[in-house]
């Protein structure tokens, strides 16, 4: 009788004491380790995309470009695009919309709404990427000139007279026609300019 009472008592010590040593111990994750946990897809710097998203001075430029393709890539990291973005004030100047073309496109005897529509969106096409620069480009050495992602279509950066040296180089440059960088914004895929006036499409 005296024995089943000592096996009751020392059996849980027993077994708590064998279930000790068979536990493994784990070490603890490291800072990082628990970072890359946490955030596995996180960027530390937004997408063209996203830049134009939250930009509400270039909600216009992005309506249109939103109507074509190239829209698509703003977003992929495969790409690099030099954006040459015109403020809201700068397109509402605009004698004639992007849509219209050069000439005032109206519907009229002889052309369908189809084609009316064709004909807008070639405009828009043309317009949105006559802004782009489908590389990096350098404003150290001026006047220098990069191609734009509409065929034929050059874009010419010249230096402004009397600029302060110790101004960023963007501005101290001019485009077509005088107009100006007044702002940029770096993307993981591309650098954003913010210029106060168009580039006029070939």
């Amino acid at each position: 009788m005296r024995l089943s009472y000592l096996l009751a008592f020392i059996l849980p010590f027993a077994l708590v004491s064998a279930s000790l040593q068979e536990q493994i111990i784990i070490p603890p994750m490291s800072q990082n380790t628990e970072e890359s946990i946490a955030s596995p897809f996180t960027s530390s710097q937004p997408t063209l995309a996203d830049l134009l998203t939250i930009e509400p001075s270039a909600s216009i430029y992005y309506s249109y470009a939103r109507e074509t393709e190239l829209s698509s890539r703003f977003a992929s990291e495969s790409v690099w695009f030099t954006m040459l973005v015109p403020t809201n004030k700068a397109v509402m100047a605009l004698a004639q919309k992007p849509h219209q073309g050069p000439e005032s496109v109206e519907p009229h005897i002889g052309i369908s709404e189809q084609e009316l529509d064709e004909s807008s969106k070639r405009n828009v096409e043309r317009w949105v990427s006559a802004h782009i620069i489908p590389s990096r480009i350098t404003l150290s050495d001026t006047p220098v000139s990069y191609e734009t992602l509409q065929e034929g279509k050059l874009v010419t950066f010249n230096p402004v007279p009397d600029s302060k040296l110790d101004s960023p180089e963007w501005m101290r440059v001019t485009l077509e026609n005088g107009v100006r960088i007044i702002g940029m914004k770096e993307a993981q895929n591309g650098v954003m300019y913010l210029i106060d006036g168009t580039v006029v499409p070939n």
